[in-house]
């Protein structure tokens, strides 16, 4: 596939290895040597400066520049009969499997031979190497066997049932999941972006603000970028090297200095030829008249196409702003207002983007107006939204609700130490940015991310850790038993089917070692406190104990947790538990507490829960929280994980249309869906019918002012499996944690920074 000649130009591709966790997109550096890259752990591939030849075999990658193909040919003793994916599997088998390749190619009268000439860079995930080129001496039957394999000529216009393969794959989601949020995104962007792109038959550049990066690379791999004709992806903020002969594709947020960054690329001299520009929700009107001031007669497309939110998983979003706490909380907070607002623009687009326009409902608060004020922000600009729509018909109410609820509407799920896996490794291990750091066997350091492109973190994410560890220990003794099956005898056919499966191979065996290592972390840490803990915190949540005897004095079953050598925030974590239970407490008894835990200089983890409207001394003034829950005694739960999260309650009662109209006002009013006649419970046993599986019902759409736990979270899959005439899906401004929320809370009494200039005196 030729591309245009570039100077200096570069692309990174994203680590898709589960051992390997670097940025989506970053730095790349001029290269004119060939990378060699499979797709299931590749780091970087520098383009050349001269054509590219692009091709794929059965799951590999190869990207090089013409100089380097020849080079390779000629010194390879390959000529032109052998197209580069089958010269890209060999390569990958020589590479990956020294040890094996010997005897195989001997089958097939092959001989390996090292050649002493300059170095070629191959590159595979973690590890990089020079070696010198590998010198193949093939038989004409090897090349017609690995030409017949599934050869893919060029990534988009090849021909023949391998490139047949090879697009129905492209066309699929990037991360591997076939449903869910991430898949409507990047269906939304190929629908937009894309298909402006195929439009113009030349490469182009993709420059993204921190935002879009994150959105982008949450959805879709630079690999699927290159298939659609973009060759490099840039950082807006930073320095980029003009390309005056190439167009550039601008996604980025409708803000000032987005805006200002862009006018720069084009004032005083253009650094692309053309500029196509996508912005992610309304662009004001003075930032476009200033764009269009400034750099119209470059502009050759400018649209809006509603995406300032985060698809995080299948069912979860957030508005990636975990500021939003302490703006709408915080008692010292200036820009609360324009905090609610921002969000409220960031639900629109969600509902935009899923075609619905809701009908909603808000938690009332005697305590907090939050989810009032924002539900009304949401409902006008929904129906501005609507009004604005190119099609004239005005939009009708689809079969969809949106419900909206204050954090302090449940204080206990995300303080209480949960043992269903996703939840527990990340309240008890530091997981960055989805990224879990561990140890492999000979003391290197590894990385692992914990997202949708790990089909096994998938399927064991909302287990609970027992259930998760005897399942991880019967998939390993699988892989045990596969390495201890005879070897067969090894002829061309093998040979080219092992190829095809080894990745795959490669990439079961990591994930299973990944999650072994994490959930026997997970074990460490509950056996060595939190087994203890979780009995008391039980008792304290639901105010009963196993048996279901209701505990009489919430303090008794606390003392046990103060007096024992537990960390300060797991004390203060119980203390918390014991305020919620008895709907606060005295003062006189609260300072002994404090006393008690020793945190008298940050008794604020305690007492900034006022701001949420949570109880915390007892008053009069403060509306009762006591909520009605429904009774979950027959449901088959372990002794430790006897607590369902409060959203869990308001999500089967929306279905089954039983939500309290006094507790739950209609801030507009929703479609015939949601009148009862079509509720389903959550509770009651589904038949696999194809029309359940079909999900032709409604939705249920929950937003969670100032964040939303791992647990709550799972709440939307296990009541969309349950209810499968309804699928729900959740979301937040942040996902939280408990220690990430007692950090919030804590500085929220902590008055901003005052800022000043000073002058100087000429």
């Amino acid at each position: 596939m030729p591309l245009p000649g570039v100077q200096d130009t570069r692309a990174v591709l994203e680590s898709q290895s589960t051992d390997a966790c670097t940025p989506l997109w970053g730095q790349g550096t001029r290269q004119r040597d060939l990378h060699f890259v499979t797709k299931s752990s590749a780091r970087e591939i520098p383009l050349g400066e001269q054509n590219i030849g692009v091709a794929a075999h059965g799951g590999f990658q190869v990207l090089g520049n013409a100089r380097c193909w020849r080079k390779l040919v000629n010194t390879t003793g390959l000529d032109g009969r052998l197209s580069p994916a089958s010269l890209a599997a060999v390569i990958w088998m020589v590479c990956t499997s020294p040890h094996k390749i010997g005897s195989m190619m001997q089958e097939v009268d092959v001989e390996l031979q090292h050649h002493g000439s300059e170095p070629t860079c191959l590159g595979f995930g973690n590890e990089s190497l020079n070696a010198s080129p590998h010198v193949l001496k093939t038989t004409a039957a090897l090349r017609r066997t690995l030409d017949d394999a599934d050869d893919v000529r060029t990534c988009r216009h090849g021909t023949g049932r391998g490139a047949e393969q090879y697009n129905r794959k492209k066309n699929k989601m990037a991360t591997g999941a076939d449903h869910g949020l991430k898949r409507i995104v990047w269906k939304r962007i190929q629908d937009t972006i894309i298909t402006d792109c195929r439009k113009s038959d030349v490469w182009k550049i993709l420059i993204l603000d921190p935002f879009t990066t994150k959105l982008l690379s949450t959805c879709c791999k630079m690999s699927d970028l290159m298939l659609e004709k973009i060759t490099i992806v840039e950082d807006l903020y930073k320095k980029r090297e003009p390309v005056p002969e190439m167009k550039a594709i601008y996604f980025m947020s409708p803000t000032t200095t987005c805006v200002d960054a862009f006018i720069a690329d084009f004032k005083p001299k253009p650094k692309y030829k053309a500029a196509y520009v996508y912005f992610t929700d309304y662009c004001p009107d003075d930032l476009f008249n200033n764009m269009k001031r400034s750099c119209a007669t470059y502009i050759r497309v400018c649209k809006e196409i509603n995406l300032s939110f985060m698809p995080q998983e299948a069912q979860v979003f957030t508005c990636n702003n975990p500021g939003a706490f302490q703006s709408i909380y915080s008692p010292h907070s200036r820009d609360k207002t324009k905090t609610l607002e921002t969000l409220a623009d960031q639900l629109v687009t969600l509902c935009a983007t899923l075609d619905e326009y809701p009908g909603i409902r808000y938690k009332k608060d005697g305590n907090m107006e939050n989810a009032k004020a924002f539900a009304e922000l949401v409902d006008k600009k929904l129906a501005r939204h609507y009004e604005l729509e190119e099609d004239s018909k005005k939009k009708e109410k689809t079969q969809a609700q949106l419900l909206i609820v204050d954090r302090g509407f449940d204080p206990v799920s995300p303080i209480l130490h949960e043992l269903t896996y996703q939840a527990m490794a990340y309240d008890l291990i530091d997981i960055q940015s989805d990224t879990y750091k561990y140890k492999a066997k000979d003391k290197s350091e590894k990385q692992a991310l914990l997202n949708e492109d790990d089909l096994l973190w998938v399927k064991l994410r909302h287990k609970h850790i027992a259930d998760v560890s005897e399942l991880i220990r019967k998939l390993v003794k699988e892989i045990s038993a596969n390495k201890k099956q005879p070897d067969a005898k090894i002829t061309i056919s093998s040979l080219a089917e092992m190829m095809k499966k080894m990745p795959s191979f490669r990439k079961q065996v990591t994930e299973k070692t990944i999650h072994l290592q994490l959930a026997e972390d997970c074990m460490h840490h509950f056996s060595n406190n939190v087994e203890k803990l979780c009995k008391a915190e039980q008792d304290l949540a639901l105010g009963s104990d196993v048996e279901g005897v209701k505990v009489k004095d919430s303090m008794r079953t606390l003392l046990p947790v103060l007096l024992h050598p537990y960390s300060t925030h797991d004390k203060i974590r119980a203390v918390l538990l014991y305020i919620f239970s008895v709907n606060g407490t005295t003062e006189e008894n609260l300072n002994k507490l404090i006393q008690h835990v020793k945190i008298e200089e940050d008794q604020e983890f305690i007492l900034n829960w006022k701001e949420l409207g949570v109880p915390i001394i007892t008053s009069p003034s403060f509306f009762s929280r006591k909520t009605s829950r429904r009774n979950r005694s027959q449901d088959e739960t372990y002794n430790l994980s006897r607590w369902t999260p409060v959203i869990k309650d308001v999500m089967e009662d929306a279905v089954e249309n039983k939500l309290d109209t006094k507790e739950w006002p209609h801030q507009s009013e929703c479609p015939a869906a949601w009148n009862g006649s079509g509720a389903v419970s959550a509770r009651q046993k589904q038949k696999n019918s194809a029309a359940d599986e079909r999900r032709t019902g409604s939705r249920l759409i929950v937003f969670v002012l100032g964040g939303i736990s791992h647990s709550e979270m799972r709440c939307a899959y296990e009541v969309t499996q349950a209810v499968k005439s309804c699928e729900v899906i959740i979301g937040s401004s942040h996902i939280l944690t408990p220690t990430s929320l007692l950090n919030d809370i804590k500085t929220l009494s902590k008055a901003p920074m005052e800022t000043f200039t000073i002058e100087e005196k000429a």
